[in-house]
This record gives C-alpha cells, structure tokens and sequence, in this order.
C-alpha cells in the first residue's frame, strides 16, 4: 500500500486528502478513488488536468509513496495576456 495525498482548491474552499492506495494505483485513479467527488460536485474529476507535486502528469502515472496528486482547475485568462493587460493598464496611468 501507498500513503499518497489528493489536494484540490476551488476559490473559496481547499480541500487535501490524505489516504491509502494499492500500489500500481495510477494518479487519475486516486483522483476518482478520493471522496472529492462528494465535497465538489459541480467538478468533473474524470477530465480535469491533475499533476503531482506541481508538475502535470499524464492520468496513467503511477504513483509512489508520499505522492500529493493536485488536480488543477481550467484557467479563466491566460497567464501572458493578463501580464499584457496588468502592463497596458500601469503604463496608461503614468
């Protein structure tokens, strides 16, 4: 067995599970396994991007013990266009 962790955050709430796998037990599984599900069901768990330790990860990776599987919510704007936008509106106001 594996001592793994399944972390997720929506904006108001943050949730990380602590629990046991067997091994050979893929990310993608402990993500459906975890009781996520149930606190977050507006969430499809089956589709969302997941990684471990901050580092995306394919849903076929197999876990090692004291693995933390973070699934990742959509992106609202891309990262470079808000930079873009953050800059645009610094250099209006000088």
């Amino acid at each position: 067995m594996l001592d793994i962790e399944v972390a997720y955050a929506s904006p108001d709430k943050q949730r990380l599970l602590a629990f046991q796998v067997a091994c050979g037990t893929t990310a993608r599984q402990a993500v459906l396994l975890s009781a996520l599900a149930a606190e977050f069901p507006d969430v499809d768990f089956a589709a969302a991007p997941i990684g471990i330790f901050g580092k995306k990860v394919a849903d076929d990776t197999p876990l090692r013990q004291h693995d933390r599987v973070e699934v990742y919510r959509p992106l609202l704007i891309d990262p470079k266009e808000n930079r873009r936008r953050r800059v645009a509106a610094k250099q209006a106001g000088q």
